[in-house]
């Protein structure tokens, strides 16, 4: 089956057409798809009709699943969740922070994919940033303050049952079910400079919000870092900006992108199914 690869013209990100995901595909199609993806590190197929069991099978073609930690599985998919807002729906933007899934963790994963069913007429992009191109145009005395740095990674900010996602949140009624527990409040070191298990190549990873701290400096230092960091991170060149349509799958590389998402789209409902893979 042939394939289309089209990049974007943001910093990263392509568009993959010839394909119909709603059928099995073959180990040289997934070869190539996978091949796409490690290249652009977000690849979106747009004009799909799939179920399920669709997605959950296209998943499986690159990997285990991981599960969500914090976020309750749809009834009768454990490895499905679904994000959904109604349309009056007054909680916070789910997620409309800058972070890397679930980096909190001992083996963060390695990719997530989000399926458009219900899309607003207006907002709701899905912004990346490529944390390769972030470290390869780095100035050389902001990468030496990474190199050797190991920062400290935990949920608590967000899924501690004090987070963001605590008890306020539960009251104002959310279109899903998010899980916050007190193991929220644990940390996990990872280097904000790492290479990719599969390709090899260097980038940052991670940032504020799922980073709490970084080991063994002072914390006017790992504070100021930090900020350095993001400021430079959410420049405008390193972004790719999603607009999605329904029926468009999405599959981003967590090892080589940041992401968040975004509002705009109020009185509208909203709902996308998503998978994670180990």
């Amino acid at each position: 089956m042939a394939i289309s690869v089209t990049p974007t013209e943001g910093a990263c990100g392509a568009f993959i057409t010839g394909l119909d995901l709603s059928q099995p595909l073959s180990s040289a199609t997934v070869h190539s798809i996978r091949q796409a993806w490690l290249q652009h590190h977000v690849v979106v197929f747009p004009e799909q009709q799939i179920d399920d069991d669709d997605l959950e099978r296209f998943s499986r073609y690159f990997g285990d699943f991981a599960g969500d930690p914090y976020i309750a599985p749809m009834p009768g998919r454990k490895n499905v969740i679904e994000l959904r807002r109604a349309a009056h729906e007054t909680t916070p933007i789910f997620a409309d922070a800058w972070h890397t899934d679930w980096s909190f963790g001992a083996t963060p994963p390695a990719a997530t994919l989000l399926y458009g069913i219900t899309i607003p007429p207006h907002g709701g992009n899905t912004d990346f940033i490529n944390q390769h191109k972030v470290l390869a145009h780095m100035p050389a005395d902001m990468r030496q303050r990474l190199e050797g740095k190991v920062a400290r990674h935990s949920a608590r900010l967000a899924y501690a049952p004090d987070g963001m996602y605590g008890q306020q949140d539960k009251d104002r009624g959310r279109g899903f079910t998010i899980l916050t527990d007190d193991s929220a409040y644990q940390e996990q070191p990872h280097p904000l400079i790492r290479r990719h298990p599969e390709t090899g190549a260097e980038a940052v990873f991670g940032c504020f919000g799922y980073i709490v701290g970084i080991a063994d400096v002072s914390a006017e230092e790992e504070q100021q870092l930090l900020t350095d960091l993001y400021h430079w991170q959410t420049r405008e060149v390193f972004q790719y900006h999603h607009q999605w349509q329904a029926g468009m799958l999405v599959m981003w590389d967590n090892r080589s992108v940041l992401h968040k998402a975004n509002g705009g789209y109020e009185g509208y409902e909203r709902v996308l199914h998503r998978t994670v893979i180990a």
